[in-house]
């Protein structure tokens, strides 16, 4: 699991920073990518990394700001070109639909896979055996969402030293004690695969948030999570334009990081005022409060570790 930040910037792109897109590569845990917000010329900032467009699998979109959406039609018609032909799910505001569909129908794109829809509500959005996404409605004057990102435990590992001790020899009956089932040997000996299974590992726990106004539900997007990638617009001083804007201060989601005891906190969303070593002030702000605090640039990337 890893996060790799294909734009990191605020409204429009700058020499330093492209506007806003997020990957989240799982390649081991399902051979896909899920992209958080596709803004102008993500597709182009793609060509750079590792990520294929035909393994992205999923696109959550936080909210319909152009700076966020104004590169899906594009990256969506590419790729057909590079030879995606797998369903692609898109989860996202009321209004989104009717956005991508009005770009192809006035562009005449034709597609060879197919799209299917979400406009989400504030719940959970996605569920299967590895995975829950929950929606978090922020403030942001429009529409906007975060999405908390839950791997569900994995069970433990068999152990396969004891059963060996014990006379069990590997073959499809490790299967059923790794299943938890309870298997009756040859030789009449009775076994309850629960016995031999270590303990189970926890999964790991992302938040990723739309542009937001600080409020109560940036504390519940945070809450229980491990990381958090999260805007930080502007700096402490600019406070009360954050709040006129629907936007927040890097010291606001320092201190939601620091009594919610997440992990890490990742700040996004740059305003184009703070390049270059400017953007060490919302660090330096952030660290004062949260100290495992990373500012991102374009195509950081961060492994998302287990703990076991």
């Amino acid at each position: 699991m890893k996060l790799v930040f294909l734009g990191t910037g605020a409204g429009m792109p700058s020499k330093g920073r492209n506007v806003t897109s997020i990957a989240l590569q799982l390649l081991e845990e399902r051979g896909a990518t899920w992209l958080f917000d596709c803004g102008e010329a993500t597709q182009h900032q793609i060509l750079h990394t590792s990520i294929r467009p035909r393994r992205i699998e999923k696109i959550f979109i936080t909210h319909c700001h152009g700076d966020h959406i104004f590169g899906l039609p594009g990256l969506l018609s590419s790729r057909t070109f590079l030879g995606g032909e797998d369903l692609l799910t898109i989860y996202g505001p009321k209004g989104l639909k009717d956005y991508v569909e009005t770009s192809f129908k006035i562009s005449g794109t034709y597609l060879k896979y197919p799209i299917h829809y979400v406009e989400i509500s504030e719940g959970i959005v996605f569920e299967d055996d590895q995975f829950i996404v929950q929606a978090v409605e922020l403030e942001h004057g429009i529409q906007s969402f975060g999405y908390q990102i839950i791997e569900k435990d994995l069970p433990g590992e068999l152990n396969v030293e004891e059963l060996k001790k014990i006379g069990v020899k590997p073959g499809p009956v490790y299967k059923f004690l790794k299943e938890g089932k309870t298997v009756t040997l040859e030789d009449g000996r009775i076994l309850n695969g629960k016995d031999f299974i270590g303990s189970s590992k926890k999964g790991r726990r992302i938040a990723i948030a739309g542009d937001t106004r600080i409020t109560d539900k940036s504390n519940l997007l945070a809450r229980g999570m491990d990381v958090l990638v999260h805007e930080s617009t502007f700096a402490d001083d600019e406070t009360a334009h954050a709040y006129d804007y629907f936007h927040t201060t890097s010291t606001q989601i320092a201190t939601v990081a620091k009594c919610e005891g997440i992990k890490t906190l990742y700040l996004t969303h740059i305003s184009a005022r703070y390049q270059g070593e400017a953007s060490k002030k919302l660090l330096d702000e952030a660290r004062e409060i949260f100290d495992h605090t990373y500012i991102v640039n374009d195509f950081d990337e961060y492994a998302i570790t287990r703990n076991d």
